[in-house]
């Protein structure tokens, strides 16, 4: 493997065969995250508001783990199992990402692991 593998034990572990991050280059690269808890292991109860911010919650841990915070992030990916969370969503997102705007894309899937809502991944630039 060409790159670092990035692990935060503050992230939820992985629930498939694949790394939290991979550091390749100057870039990290997340995997997707959901709203798990790591504390409890289970998926935090409520609606799309709570898991988006239990997700963003577990960007930050991983990204922290390479020294890097939401400010270093370049790309953002969301996937909502609903388009009408769109708006809300956002209200949310802005909160965590109010100075930096990165690019992003957001797209409405059939179906996400563990019936989530919300998925999020993203790259960040180290330098």
């Amino acid at each position: 493997m060409a790159g670092k593998i990035v692990y935060s034990n503050q992230a939820p572990d992985p629930i498939g065969p694949y790394s939290q991050a991979v550091i390749a280059g100057n870039f990290l690269f997340s995997s997707g995250q959901i709203a798990i808890d790591k504390q409890t292991g289970k998926i935090v109860p409520g609606g799309v508001e709570e898991q988006t911010r239990q997700v963003l919650k577990n960007i930050q841990a991983v990204l922290k783990s390479a020294n890097l915070n939401i400010s270093d992030i370049v790309k953002v990916t969301i996937y909502l199992s609903d388009m009408n969370d769109f708006s809300t969503v956002n209200q949310i997102y802005t909160g965590y990402f109010d100075e930096t705007k990165p690019a992003r894309s957001t797209v409405e899937v059939r179906r996400l692991p563990k019936d989530v809502l919300i998925e999020i991944d993203c790259i960040a630039c180290l330098e």
